[in-house]
């Protein structure tokens, strides 16, 4: 990704790649006595007992800009690619955070990159990692933060916003850095569970199969998300079914170990005709427009997975799927339907590769997936939900 922020990692030590243009920090003069990054000696606990944040003390800085005495550390990942992030709303979003807390602000430019930024705030202690992009930035960063003591706190940036949306927040990054100012200012954090596939974690979901196939095509059009997020998705998943995906035959096996899962009575162990999977880490599974579509309600960060596997391909059993999950009931029982709640691990496996995605990520294709379910994994910034 091109078009770098100027805040860089340079000169605190760290192996991170860093900003290199001086573009979005000049637009709105957000310029360096906004750009800090506190550090206090290895050994310090970054955490109060109760699971709240350590404030520091630090100094007003110079150039009129008043903080609060009182601070918390905050490393802001931007993806100015991402569908709704501009240089306007990332420089607003920025200077909001920085009038009450310490934040240095570094932007992304390659897959992974995120990851690296995070997964370095957190050996240095950094009280939060605010994502503000899309779904697979956000995935990123929780990934390198996942099992340390810095949390992640979220902003909505991407078309769709999954994760966002799901916690009840505005699909509008200055709406929702007031409510995520609020819960910083408050010390709200909670522990929530991720799923992982094989040894990657994801906070909403993982499509096997067409699903996968679909977000494959949309990728290919990658610059037209930004400005046909939604309809770009429907024309792919139609294009897909009728041309891309083979419907004759099952894709891949789905092995539950010594777990059926909870949800089908009559369910057998394993699956062996699975056209289609999705593994759930939280309910809805996306949304179309403002519509939620709700495939198992109930599923949420304190529960254990959610597993669809659609065992037919045909139109009328999609749609008749689909139009429930749009209506809030979640997929109706259906012999072409198997629907597990409360999994904690499974395998997905086939001798010709499938493909996947994890978080709205295309991931490629492959012949086995390990899943699991990993509570507590993650501290998480929790915002009032917008009423």
């Amino acid at each position: 990704m091109e078009d770098e922020l100027p805040v860089a990692l340079e000169g605190v030590g760290g192996p991170v790649e860093c900003a290199r243009h001086r573009r979005i920090g000049d637009l709105l003069d957000a310029h360096d006595h906004v750009h800090r990054w506190t550090f206090l000696p290895p050994g310090i606990p970054t955490s109060q007992p109760d699971g709240g944040f350590r404030r520091d003390s630090c100094p007003a800085p110079a150039g009129g800009l008043l903080l609060p005495w009182e601070a918390l550390r905050l490393l802001l990942v931007v993806n100015s690619f991402a569908s709704s992030v501009t240089a306007r709303n990332t420089v607003v979003v920025h200077q909001k955070l920085a009038r009450h807390h310490d934040v240095q602000v570094v932007e992304t430019n390659r897959r992974g990159h995120a990851t690296r930024f995070a997964e370095d705030a957190a050996r240095r202690g950094i009280d939060a990692v605010v994502a503000f992009g899309g779904d697979g930035t956000l995935n990123e960063v929780a990934t390198g933060v996942a099992g340390t003591e810095t949390a992640l706190a979220v902003l909505p940036g991407g078309s769709t916003n999954v994760f966002a949306r799901t916690l009840g927040m505005p699909n509008d990054a200055l709406e929702s850095v007031d409510l995520l100012l609020d819960a910083l200012s408050a010390g709200s954090i909670s522990p929530i569970g991720l799923g992982r596939c094989n040894g990657r974690y994801f906070t909403f979901h993982t499509g096997i199969g067409y699903d996968a196939a679909v977000v494959r095509r949309v990728e290919e059009r990658a610059a037209l998300k930004r400005y046909a997020g939604h309809p770009l998705f429907v024309v792919a998943s139609l294009r897909t079914w009728a041309f891309d995906y083979e419907r004759g035959r099952p894709h891949f096996t789905l092995d539950f170990g010594d777990e059926s899962g909870h949800g089908n009575d009559d369910a057998s162990t394993d699956i062996d005709d699975a056209y289609f999977t999705i593994v759930m880490n939280t309910n809805p599974y996306t949304f179309l427009g403002n519509r939620p579509l709700d495939l198992v309600p109930g599923t949420d960060l304190g529960s254990g997975l959610s597993v669809v596997t659609f065992r037919s391909m045909k139109a009328t059993h999609i749609l008749r799927s689909l139009g429930s999950a749009l209506r809030g009931g979640g997929v109706p029982p259906a012999p072409w339907l198997d629907v597990r709640r409360d999994v904690t691990s499974l395998t997905v496996r086939n001798q010709r590769s499938f493909p996947y995605q994890l978080d709205g990520d295309y991931l490629g294709e492959t012949q086995k997936l390990e899943f699991e379910h990993v509570p507590g994994c993650l501290r998480l910034v929790r915002t009032a939900t917008k009423k």
